[in-house]
């Protein structure tokens, strides 16, 4: 297993084929979905054909950033999934955070224990100026993580798919000066 990072409860590890039914059954869940697709599942042809093939691809290029499974240190259970790398277009200095939970992981403290790990390791060894990360605004748990993480609400905008406007989410961030004040005053 290549395990990425390690927190007290979390292994973040690379993505492999054998996942593609841990991505399909947390898929499938439409309180995942939720803030996603309308709770619309996601079609396991496209997990196997788009996402999880998109998810290797940062192993294959060798790149620091990407996508990594979520186990549970003490079960082994697979509890979701964590991204942190630069959206398309996007500076390669400025990574996006991003999580998807199972439900039985939600509540717990595994997204915001995630998502320190990741950030400190995006500021400490991956030079990244900024990091910053997206939601629909009706997500509030989400927005809690993201604050709890120490990101900061930057701006309201309106999301679109397709050319079409979805809906309205809103942008959170955090910058490398601000994390660097953070440790040294919790560190």
């Amino acid at each position: 297993m290549h395990v990425f990072l390690e927190t007290e409860r979390l292994l973040l590890r690379r993505f492999t084929i054998a996942d593609v039914d841990n991505l399909v059954a947390l898929d499938s869940d439409p309180d995942v979905m939720r803030y996603i697709t309308g709770g619309i599942p996601t079609p396991r042809t496209e997990i196997e054909e788009d996402s999880l093939p998109a998810f290797l691809s940062y192993y294959e290029r060798g790149d620091q950033y990407g996508f990594w499974a979520v186990i549970q240190k003490t079960t082994g259970d697979f509890l979701g999934w964590f991204h942190f790398r630069p959206a398309q277009g996007a500076d390669p200095d400025v990574p996006e955070l991003g999580y998807r939970l199972k439900k039985v992981a939600w509540g717990k403290g595994y997204a915001s224990e995630g998502s320190r790990a990741l950030i400190r390791r995006g500021f400490a060894e991956f030079g990244a100026e900024r990091v910053v990360a997206n939601a629909f605004a009706a997500n509030t748990a989400s927005r809690r993580v993201m604050e709890k993480v120490g990101l900061t609400f930057v701006r309201t905008f309106c999301y679109t798919s397709d050319g079409v406007v979805d809906e309205e989410a809103v942008q959170y961030e955090l910058e490398r000066v601000d994390w660097e004040r953070q440790e040294s005053t919790h560190g």
